[in-house]
């Protein structure tokens, strides 16, 4: 089967990277039986919190296809995406989402997820009710990004 195949390379992938020192996760992009982009978790070797797979995978496939518009792409993980990058798949939006691992085996097998996980979806509360402080400055400009984001649409 040709998700089994995709899913073993993205596996393959993270052996090795653990290997070299990395993290146990590693993530491609397909598109039309072809990849397209793939990444490892370079977090502790890049000293990058957001140095995931799946985003880096999802970087260079955008990068090779010149767009932010992945839905004809299929994503495969060697584990199950963490909010943060299930977050750039949405944004992305990719076609469909393969992994082999879920976090509970990840969790159970390994010590993954982290804590963390069920703090971001803690986070989802108001923003004066966050861990970290959010306040909101209401400033004249404040829409001027939006607005020349408009303008440029119209060109």
């Amino acid at each position: 089967m040709e998700h089994e195949k995709w899913l073993q390379q993205a596996i393959d992938m993270a052996i090795t990277n653990v290997k070299d020192g990395g993290g146990p996760f590693a993530a491609i992009i397909v598109k039309d039986g072809k990849v397209i982009g793939s990444g490892t978790n370079r977090v502790h070797i890049n000293h990058d919190p957001s140095a995931h797979a799946e985003l880096l995978a999802i970087r260079e496939a955008c990068a090779t296809l010149e767009t932010i518009n992945l839905s004809d792409c299929i994503l495969y993980a060697s584990g199950e995406p963490c909010p943060m990058c299930l977050g750039a798949a949405y944004w992305s939006s990719v076609g469909h989402i393969y992994y082999a691992c879920s976090k509970t085996d990840a969790k159970l097998h390994a010590g993954f997820p982290n804590p963390l996980n069920s703090f971001f979806s803690d986070q989802q509360k108001k923003p004066t009710e966050r861990y970290i402080p959010f306040t909101h400055y209401n400033t004249e400009n404040a829409l001027h990004p939006f607005e020349e984001w408009n303008e440029r649409k119209k060109v």
